[in-house]
């Protein structure tokens, strides 16, 4: 039972349960409203790639641990699963594992013929997460764009799965659906990867004494927490203002119980973290407007629920 336990600790279940629940309200909540007629096939489909996403995720986690045991004997000794519970060996073995069948299950639905940009993103996000645990998430702010990235690609990835490739080079740009499947998925995809931009500073903040004894060039590191502090308030605010005026754009709409929902529950934390940012030192500080800012991620992925009842 403990073995289970630090197995799902080294996949970081709770995250894949994040991811799994975004991708599943996109397709039921959003694509679903909007394409009433698509038969049953669109739905395996859908299942079939965001259990490839998922093993992807999850090889990724798991050769990040791989790579990242000294340091994380320093900044989470008590949260070590690589080498003290699993060994190395194994560790890898799952990783390869988790690679392979994400790759091998999209092949199930997809045609490479007609879909090989589904399979391309498959091999390149394999690729990033591995190159991300050896070198990129040292470098200075590549790790963070990589992952960022990455977070908004599994939005991303359900809406290119619904196209060919001819679909996706020769849009029908006169579909009301289409565009507003289009529009929907850039909102999601680009407030992922803002709040994940945001997240990853915070991140580097809290973990800046380990960092900082191997050798990363993190941006608390290179630029000190003063100036990184300023760079996440510039993101904070550009999200908080985008949000502000979506609500203002819908309101000639009457969606008030989405509106009030994203200023209590994504607006309001977020202007929470901006306004303590500026107090906070500690690595117990940043973990916690951290959780504040996943949090937001978390009710903006909720509030794809709204879209079931309004489109």
């Amino acid at each position: 039972m403990k073995t289970i336990v630090h197995f799902l600790r080294l996949v970081r279940w709770p995250n894949l349960v994040f991811i799994l629940l975004a991708e599943v309200l996109f397709h039921f909540c959003i694509y679903r409203p909007l394409y009433p007629n698509a038969g049953s096939e669109v739905d395996f489909h859908f299942y079939l790639i965001a259990l490839t996403y998922l093993f992807i995720a999850a090889a990724g986690y798991i050769i990040n641990d791989y790579f990242d045991i000294n340091i994380d004997q320093v900044n989470k000794p008590k949260k070590v699963v690589v080498g003290a519970f699993i060994s190395r060996r194994w560790v890898i073995f799952w990783h390869l594992l988790f690679s392979v069948l994400g790759i091998y299950i999209s092949t199930i639905a997809f045609p490479f013929q007609s879909y090989w940009h589904i399979h391309l993103s498959n091999l390149l996000t394999i690729l990033l997460l591995w190159f991300y645990s050896t070198n990129f998430k040292k470098d200075f702010l590549v790790g963070n764009i990589v992952i960022s990235l990455l977070t908004a690609w599994s939005i991303a990835v359900v809406y290119f799965s619904k196209y060919t490739i001819q679909e996706i080079t020769h849009p029908s740009i006169s579909d009301t659906a289409n565009f507003r499947f289009a529009k929907l998925m850039m909102l999601y995809a680009v407030f992922a990867f803002i709040l994940t931009l945001v997240r990853e500073a915070l991140k580097d903040m809290e973990d800046i004494e380990g960092d900082a004894k191997f050798g990363c060039k993190t941006l608390p590191i290179v630029w000190g927490l003063k100036p990184t502090k300023i760079y996440i308030s510039v993101w904070l605010v550009v999200v908080i203002a985008c949000l502000a005026i979506i609500q203002l754009y819908v309101i000639p709409f009457g969606w008030w119980y989405s509106i009030v929902y994203c200023i209590v529950f994504i607006i309001i934390p977020l202007t929470w973290v901006l306004y303590k940012l500026n107090s906070s030192f500690s690595s117990s500080d940043f973990h916690s407007l951290s959780t504040y800012v996943k949090l937001a991620m978390f009710a903006g992925i909720l509030s794809m629920l709204f879209f079931y009842f309004l489109l």
